[in-house]
Formats: C-alpha cells, structure tokens, sequence
C-alpha cells in the first residue's frame, strides 16, 4: 500500500513539474508580445502611441483648452554600429502646440556600395511623455531599403496628446526628444554572415 501511494505522489510530482515547466515555457513566449503591449499602452520606457487620423481631429479639437501651451521637440537620430548609413533630422527642434499636428523629417543615405534594409527603434525622452507623443505616419513602422548612394526623406506626422495637461509628471517638461536609430534588418543581418 505505502509503494502505490509513494507512486501515485510521484506521478503527481512528475506532472506538476512538467505543467509548471509548461507554463514557464509559456510565459516566456508571451512575455515580449505582453511587454510590447504593456510599453504601447502605459508609455513605458518612452515608447510612443500610434494615432489615427480621427484621434489627430479630435485632439486638435481638444487643444483649444490647452491656452496655448506648446513644447519644444527636439528630433535624434542614431544607427547601429554596422549600419552604413548617414541618418539625420532636417532641423534639430521645433516648437509644437499641444493638440496640433507636426511634421518632422528625417534624411537616410546609404554610404554603402550594396543595398541595404533597415529598421528604424524608436523612444520618447522624459518617460512619461511616450504615453502623450502620438505618431500618425512614420518611416518607424515598415523597413526602408536604400540603394548604394541612394538619399530619401522620411516624415514622421505627430502631435502630444491633450492630456499631458492633466499629468502632474509633465508640468516641468519644456522638451520632449524624440529618438530613433537605425539597424540593420534581420535579412541584411543573415546576408552578411553569409558572405562572411
């Protein structure tokens, strides 16, 4: 009796290991799409929010109780280390008001004698104006690929969302930076190991 009762606790050990080794399994997996998720929502980590067009209306609608208030945004530009690309903003800093609509432009050559694919990271500065940046259009949300030599333009269509005025956190803030670097895509990484 105390054997098939040692057995019967082992098998329920066994299975409840192998169901939280499951679970942990799991929740890696969803971890990044939930932390993703967790950053677009809240602002975390200065990511900012993606708008519609509808949502700009109704923010510029808004702004008529901003009074006025505007920020200063100054634009970043980076690339990864083993991106050869010349990566700019046309102009270093603006002045928006809150509510209103904006547009910034960004300059990418390929210094490079091949093509090249790249993907644009992308975060707010202070923290807490992620949550209020708003970016309609952006070169941010697909791949650019640029030919040898080849200069584009990229535009980014953004306002700060109404509600910053209502976040204690912000009533210091006078700038938010808006920063992007450049990687290499994923293709272009595995391209060039094979080359290697």
């Amino acid at each position: 009796m105390t054997a098939v009762s040692l057995e019967t606790r082992n098998r329920r050990t066994m299975l409840l290991a192998f169901g939280a080794a499951l679970a942990m399994l799991g929740l890696g997996y969803a971890a990044v799409p939930l932390y993703d998720l967790f950053c677009r929502v809240t602002g975390f980590g200065g990511t900012t929010q993606v708008a519609t067009e509808a949502e700009a209306d109704t923010a510029e609608r808004l702004a008529a109780s901003a009074g006025g208030k505007s920020y200063s945004i100054r634009f970043d530009a980076n690339t990864a280390r083993d991106m050869p690309w010349d990566f700019r903003p046309t102009q270093v800093t603006d002045r928006v008001a809150i509510g209103q609509r904006d547009m910034a432009t960004y300059i990418a050559r390929n210094m490079s004698d091949v093509a090249i694919t790249g993907t644009a990271t992308f975060n707010v500065e202070p923290e807490q104006a992620g949550r209020y940046f708003n970016k309609i259009q952006c070169f941010c949300f697909t791949e650019q690929t640029l030919q040898p030599g080849q200069e584009i333009r990229m535009p980014v269509l953004y306002y700060v969302d109404p509600a910053v005025l209502d976040d204690p956190n912000m009533q210091d803030v006078e700038q938010i930076t808006l920063s992007y670097t450049f990687h290499r895509a994923i293709e272009n990484e595995e391209q060039t190991e094979q080359d290697s």
